[in-house]
């Protein structure tokens, strides 16, 4: 891939925010991340922030002038000559296929998509998955019975998996829950045990079997043999080198091998091989009283991932010991890993992978390196925390599936090193390499991987602003990792701006593209660029985008999970838009190659209190699914802010989206 322009003209180096409060609703703090953003930052190293990397990259592309930096690279002028790009790409249709009138930012309490669109409901929380009558849902008799058979809350993640012509797997991942959106009368500070077991069921992954009608568009297919829940006490087993170890072992568990369920499961991906890998992000959440832990090296690493020190907001540790740190200490290193499950077989034991490393994971991006390895891409989405990097020791063989169920067994972890030039490193996190020795408390890579956060820190890894969902161009190769946002950078006390974190009380969020030297995904070194600096062109300094005209862009903010479609556009779903621009969150398409680069434009709003939480297209790219989050989000079941999907209590849905015409979406 060509790297762009510079956009050192184009980007200012400091901006205009001076709001350092939570940008989304508090609820959504509250239960999505345990309101980590009101406590401090967990990484206190002094790692260069990518703030202030970006800082220096762009004042030395200043310093030495454009063409110094850009031998090699693809040269272009100013906005005048991006300008005049965007008038001869409209005029001629552009190369990217994207032809659709976009919305505009709104607050209203219904899903917009552009003229010669429609939307459906595919499935919500609550609809039954099997053939059992005694589970049809019934927001005022629910049961943990029942949830263990429906899908689930706060549907995040999707993924979709073709079985033959009009048929199809939909992954779902069920991040957490809003107890005051599923209960009447909901009381925070006295949860009912039954509420708890609700919630508990109410987690995981829904794998749902859809077919597509010829009129009515797809529907999911009730009692399917496919259709799988998924939950918090779902047994799953431990793989790779922290198996077993003393830290995973617990009374309910004395060998460290086995656990019950998972939990926030945010993002996801799909494997070559065809398996998901789902990814635990913020448990952290789940767990009370690390201020009661006895054992101090415990208790700092339980602080470093931002584990309360006294009762926590779901309060589940009144009914179950496993979430009371001063009764397990050790049940919460069982948590924080990447989860692989086989959605073709229903009765398959899931497994957590602990060589890809323990932290609050948001997405798995899966590639075939040169020489076979397999590699995974994952980002720990909390605010300074590190971009990270997977090799597998073995080979991928496409001929033979079960062996390539174990490549994420062993392999080397890595964490990544943003320059200031443009060029980036991966430093491996190995036992016994550099600063990662028994004296520093890594005597072997088990600890490596319970601890990652302190071995990143440890070799220096580059401090972002939360990095979000991670995904690899099908057709390029090159990588695109979405950093959401950070309103604390830059803040007395925080680090500020670097070359690969730019902006200072960073509210909008940014894309960042990286390009392997040589293709090659195993390769130590990488080059790295912006696609976008987001934000409102007409109201805030500092945004970019691509170096395409700004003028004619859609404003976005707090960009989440991405896509591509099948002629390489990325998709986008954002996380924040409320907060930031007063208005629902959405998807955006924008094009990454050819004249139109850089070009953003909305394609949907969503509603009142709800995140466009994820997003897929179908193989042939006639359908888009999108998981809508939490509606009514910030109020309560009795007043709710939003009655999506069905104008009656809010329920978290996934919808899909086609043409009018039945054509291509976008075109």
């Amino acid at each position: 891939m060509t790297l762009d322009p510079d956009p050192s003209d184009l980007l200012p180096v400091v901006d205009d925010y001076r709001s350092n409060q939570c940008f989304v609703h508090p609820e959504t703090c509250r239960w999505s991340c345990g309101n980590q953003c009101a406590h401090p930052a967990p990484n206190e190293s002094q790692n260069d922030y990518f703030g202030a990397v970006a800082r220096r990259y762009i004042s030395r592309r200043r310093l030495l002038g454009f063409g110094a930096l850009a031998a090699g690279m693809l040269v272009a002028g100013r906005n005048t000559v991006f300008g005049a790009e965007t008038a001869r790409a409209q005029s001629a249709g552009g190369s990217s296929g994207l032809n659709f009138t976009p919305v505009k930012l709104d607050s209203s309490d219904k899903v917009l998509v552009p003229p010669g669109y429609k939307y459906e409901i595919l499935i919500r929380w609550g609809d039954p998955l099997f053939l059992d009558p005694t589970t049809g849902f019934d927001i005022d008799n629910q049961s943990a019975e029942k949830q263990a058979r429906q899908f689930g809350y706060n549907n995040d993640y999707l993924g979709f998996i073709p079985l033959a012509p009009n048929r199809a797997l939909l992954i779902a991942n069920h991040e957490y829950t809003n107890p005051e959106l599923m209960f009447r009368g909901y009381d925070d500070k006295n949860p009912t045990k039954e509420q708890v077991d609700i919630e508990l069921q109410a987690h995981g992954v829904s794998v749902v079997h859809i077919e597509r009608h010829a009129t009515r568009g797809w529907r999911y297919t009730l009692g399917a043999w496919h259709n799988r829940r998924i939950t918090a006490t779902t047994p799953m087993r431990f793989t790779g080198p922290a198996a077993g170890h003393p830290w995973l072992r617990t009374s309910e568990d004395p060998t460290g091998y086995t656990v019950l369920g998972t939990l926030n499961n945010c993002a996801a991906g799909i494997t070559p091989w065809g398996t998901v890998m789902t990814c635990e992000e913020n448990f952290h959440q789940y767990f009370a009283n690390n201020d009661k832990v006895t054992d101090t090296a415990k208790q700092a690493v339980h602080k470093r991932y931002g584990l309360p020190g006294g009762e926590s907001e779901r309060k589940w540790e009144r009914f179950y010991k496993r979430f009371d740190l001063a009764q397990e200490p050790n049940e919460a290193f069982r948590f924080g890993w990447v989860v692989e499950f086989d959605p073709l077989d229903p009765g398959s034991l899931p497994r957590k992978h602990t060589a890809l490393g323990r932290f609050k994971h948001e997405a798995t991006s899966t590639v075939i390196a040169e020489d076979g390895r397999a590699v995974v891409y994952s980002g720990d989405d909390e605010r300074f925390e590190y971009l990270y990097r997977f090799v597998s020791a073995g080979r991928y063989n496409p001929d033979d599936r079960e062996a390539n169920m174990r490549l994420m067994e062993s392999g080397t972890l890595y964490a990544a090193k943003f320059n200031d030039d443009g060029t980036g490193r991966w430093l491996p996190l190995v036992a016994g390499q550099g600063p990662l020795t028994a004296a520093n408390g890594f005597p072997t890579q088990a600890e490596v991987c319970i601890n990652t956060r302190r071995a990143a820190d440890l070799v220096g890894a580059t401090k972002m602003d939360r990095p979000e969902d991670v995904e690899v161009h099908p057709q390029t190769g090159t990588v695109y990792a979405v950093m959401t946002n950070n309103s604390q950078r830059g803040t007395s006390g925080k680090p500020g701006v670097d070359a690969a974190n730019p902006r200072p009380e960073n509210r909008h969020g940014h894309i960042i593209e990286i390009i392997p030297d040589g293709g090659d995904h195993a390769a130590p070194t990488f080059r790295w660029q912006f696609l976008m600096i987001c934000g409102d062109p007409a109201k805030d300094k500092g945004t970019y985008f691509a170096g395409f005209d700004q003028s004619l862009v859609s404003p976005i903010s707090s960009p989440d999970n991405i896509t591509f479609d099948n002629r390489g556009n990325l998709w986008i779903a954002t996380d924040g838009q409320p907060s930031s621009f007063k208005k629902n969150d959405g998807v955006f398409a924008v094009p990454v190659s050819g004249p139109e680069r850089g070009y953003n434009r909305q394609f949907l709003s969503g509603v009142p209190g709800g995140e466009c939480a994820s997003l897929i297209f179908s193989d042939n790219n006639d359908t888009l699914f999108v998981s809508i989050q939490h509606p009514g989000e910030g109020t309560t079941l009795e007043n709710a802010s939003s009655r999506f999907p069905d104008g009656k209590e809010p329920r978290p849905a996934v919808i899909f989206i086609r043409k009018e015409d039945g054509g291509i979406i976008g075109s």
